[in-house]
């Protein structure tokens, strides 16, 4: 079935860019052109920080887009492929650029009653001891960046400050978030189903870059340990919150259980990391997917989202 799917048509996977999560991008590419060219495909590797990079879509029936962050997930490609009337995979223009600006993603949510927790914009002009005695401990993190890309964590004016600093080398909006203490679990969507959830328990202080991407000691679990019903009311809460923000075809949601028990969700991924470290391939495969599986399924629900649009 699956070979039959992807048999014909002549791939791109589109990779790299020159946003913050440029070497994760050509991770993430990498692992799904190996598995199309394993399924006999036709696929053509394309970087967009090569000059005249667009001239490689000539040919080119199908975009498999692995783009992380800005620029690529942010619904800019998208409506370049809009424009061109090329199929391409996952979210669309609207979708991708709602769930890559974390402060509009969390004001949705709150205007749908979903549970998500309390934020604050800084700014240079924001009372950091002020926030500090209302919130206590903050994420700190640039609004436009995923992969925990400039994220802090402050539990004083002083850390505060100096997060704020550092994330806004980034640009954009800057969010403080307030802390939610409990266990992190992340839902992969695919169409309308949530695969098995997973919970991440990471070797350092909280889920950074390094925990996401680098580091050996990070803990996931799936199964997550949570009860059937529990697992049933996460994966529910999931896709709520991916279709809230107009995302389809596959993704990633991120939610903390706060010692209540009750779900705090913080973010939306539309292109989510394929790397060997991502956490897309190990819910897929606990959902008995193969690589080549899920990449089929993601072509199969894009061209049915993109027809019907």
């Amino acid at each position: 079935m699956t070979s039959a799917l992807l048999s014909g048509p002549r791939f791109a996977v589109l990779m790299g860019g020159t946003a913050a999560e440029r070497e994760i991008s050509l991770q993430s590419g990498e692992n799904v052109a190996l598995a199309l060219e394993a399924a006999d495909c036709s696929v053509t590797r394309i970087d967009p920080a090569v000059e005249h990079w667009i001239q490689q879509l000539t040919d080119i029936d199908f975009v498999f887009n692995l783009l992380h962050g800005p620029g690529g997930e942010d619904g800019v490609v998208q409506g370049l492929f809009e424009s061109m009337k090329l199929p391409y995979s996952g979210s669309g223009v609207l979708g991708s650029a709602l769930t890559m600006d974390k402060v509009r993603t969390k004001e949705l949510w709150l205007g749908r009653g979903l549970p998500t927790p309390e934020f604050s914009l800084l700014t240079a002009d924001t009372d950091w001891s002020g926030l500090i005695n209302k919130g206590g401990t903050f994420f700190v993190k640039p609004a436009l960046e995923g992969s925990s890309i400039g994220m802090s964590k402050a539990s004083t004016p002083e850390q505060l400050k100096a997060a704020w600093e550092r994330a806004r080398a980034y640009g954009g909006a800057i969010i403080a978030e307030q802390f939610v203490a409990g266990a992190e679990y992340t839902v992969t969507i695919l169409g309308d189903q949530a695969l098995p959830a997973i919970r991440i328990e990471p070797a350092s202080e909280f889920y950074d870059f390094d925990a996401k991407y680098l580091s050996e000691a990070t803990g996931f679990y799936c199964p997550s340990g949570l009860s059937a019903g529990e697992e049933a009311e996460l994966g529910a809460l999931a896709l709520t919150a991916f279709s809230a923000v107009d995302a389809a075809v596959w993704g990633r949601v991120d939610i903390m259980q706060d010692v209540s028990g009750s779900w705090q969700l913080l973010e939306v991924n539309t292109i989510p990391g394929m790397t060997s470290h991502s956490l897309v391939p190990m819910a897929a495969q606990a959902a008995s997917m193969t690589l080549i599986d899920f990449v089929a399924e993601i072509y199969r629900l894009s061209l049915e989202v993109r027809h019907a649009s």
